[in-house]
């Protein structure tokens, strides 16, 4: 069984954003789930590179790509927020519609 976590970003450090990540991990994995990873970074995916490859919208651009990895899961882990953070209403949605379980922090 896999999970993804959802969580909002906006607002946040580095390093509450990898604490809030590694809860959520440690939850997912008690429950007996393997955490896909969602978190994108590198020189492939910068504004620059994104610009580049004609994105214009990098938000819509990285929900894409979350809700592809998504497809792999049985459910989703909504951390502690995610209704306030327009990817993560998103996310929620789109679990809902498509079955997978919602874990709520």
């Amino acid at each position: 069984m896999k999970a993804m976590i959802s969580q909002p970003m906006a607002g946040k450090t580095d390093e509450e954003i990898q604490m809030a990540k590694v809860k959520a991990a440690r939850d997912l994995e008690d429950m007996g789930y393997e955490v896909v990873d969602t978190f994108f970074s590198g020189d492939w995916c910068n504004r620059e590179s994104l610009t580049r490859l004609g994105i214009t919208n990098i938000p819509l651009w990285f929900l894409s790509k979350s809700l592809e990895k998504m497809s792999e899961c049985n459910a989703v882990y909504f951390c502690k927020g995610w209704a306030n953070a327009r990817g993560c209403r998103l996310e929620h949605e789109a679990a809902l519609r498509y079955d997978l379980r919602c874990i709520h922090e």
